[in-house]
C-alpha cells in the first residue's frame, strides 16, 4: 500500500466554505483510471483532479479530471485549483503562469496577485444545435413564458458542451426542476449533457447574471459553479449581444440555490467572427492529507 498527497480547495470562492470543492491529487501517474475513477466517486465533488507529475510536459503539466460517473476531457475550477496547488506547492512561485495539459488540449492559467484572481484562456467557443423552447420547458419543469424568447437555447463549448436557456427573471430561474425522465431522453439527442439556465436578475446588486447548472448525467445534479459552463455561456453572451455589447467584463453568481454561493468573472470579446473568452476566480484551500492506494 503506498500513499499520495491530497488538497481539498473552495475553487470561485467568496471565502472559505463557499465556491466549488476541489480534490486534487498529486504525483497521481501510478493510478490506473479505475482507480482514479474510483477515488472521484469516494471524494464525490463534482470533480476531482489528479496531476501526473510535478515536472512540465511539451510545456505542460498533465491533468485528469473526474467526475463522481466519468472522466471529462476539461473542466474550469479543476483547472484553477490544479494551477493554484503547483504555484504554491510546487513551485512556489505565484508570479509565473502555468500552462495545463488536459486531453482537450493545452490551457494556460494566469494569476492577477493584486486580486487574488487566477484566470483562463478556454477554447474557441464552437456553436451546435439550437434546441426546441418546448421540450426545454418540460425538461426543466417550468412554462414557456419564462424563457427569454429574444435568445436562442443552445449547444455551445469551449472544452465541455453544454445547453445554454435564457430565463426573464430570477424566479424562473430559481423556479427550476430537472425532470430527470425528460432530461435523460433530451441528452440521448445532443452533444451537451449538461444544462446552464441564467437570468439578468441577481441576488446581490453588484453581479450581472446569475445561474444554475445541472449535469445529473455526471453524477452532479446541481453544480456550485461551473468554470467550463461559464466560459461557454460568456461566449453565447457576446455573440447574441446579450448585453448589447460586442465586449463584456461582467461577474456571475451561482450555487446560492445549493448554499454554496460562488463567484465567477467572465470576459469574453467578439471581433468580426472570432470570440475569445476568460474566466477568473479565487481559490481558497481548505484542508490536506495523504490517500492510501490500492498499489
Amino acid at each position: 500500500m503506498k500513499k499520495i498527497s491530497y488538497s481539498i480547495l473552495d475553487v470561485f470562492s467568496q471565502g472559505k466554505y463557499t465556491g466549488n470543492q476541489l480534490a486534487v491529487f498529486r504525483n497521481a501517474e501510478n493510478l490506473s483510471s479505475d482507480e482514479m475513477q474510483q477515488i472521484a466517486k469516494e471524494i464525490n465533488f463534482s470533480e476531482t483532479s489528479f496531476l501526473l507529475s510535478s515536472t512540465r510536459i511539451n510545456g505542460g503539466y498533465d491533468v485528469r479530471i473526474f467526475t463522481p460517473n466519468e472522466e471529462v476531457p476539461f473542466a474550469g475550477h479543476p483547472a484553477l485549483g490544479t494551477a493554484y496547488i503547483i504555484q504554491r506547492e510546487i513551485l512556489n512561485e505565484t508570479k509565473k503562469d502555468i500552462t495545463l495539459n488536459f486531453i482537450s488540449g493545452q490551457t494556460p492559467i494566469m494569476f492577477d496577485e493584486g486580486k487574488q484572481i487566477y484566470w483562463m484562456n478556454l477554447n474557441e467557443p464552437a456553436f451546435g444545435r439550437i434546441l426546441n423552447r418546448e421540450e426545454i420547458a418540460a425538461v426543466l419543469t417550468i412554462n414557456q413564458t419564462c424563457i427569454d424568447h429574444r435568445f436562442p437555447i443552445q449547444e455551445v463549448s469551449t472544452g465541455l458542451p453544454i445547453i445554454i436557456v435564457p430565463l426573464l427573471s430570477l424566479e424562473a430561474v430559481r423556479s427550476v426542476r430537472l425532470n430527470k425522465n425528460k432530461y435523460y431522453e433530451l441528452i440521448k439527442q445532443t452533444d451537451a449533457k449538461a444544462i446552464m439556465v441564467f437570468s439578468s436578475e441577481t441576488y446581490s446588486p453588484d453581479n450581472h447574471l446569475n445561474v444554475r447548472d445541472f449535469a445529473d448525467y455526471y453524477g452532479i445534479p446541481e453544480d456550485a459553479a461551473t468554470g467550463s459552463s461559464n466560459g461557454s455561456l460568456a461566449s453565447y453572451l457576446v455573440k447574441y449581444r446579450y448585453f448589447n455589447e460586442d465586449k463584456i467584463n461582467i461577474r456571475t453568481e451561482q450555487g446560492y440555490e445549493i448554499n454554496r454561493p460562488s463567484l465567477l468573472y467572465l470576459r469574453a470579446e467578439k471581433i468580426n467572427d472570432k470570440i475569445t473568452a476568460t474566466i477568473g476566480g479565487r481559490v481558497e484551500k481548505i484542508a490536506q492529507g495523504d490517500w492510501f492506494t490500492r498499489s
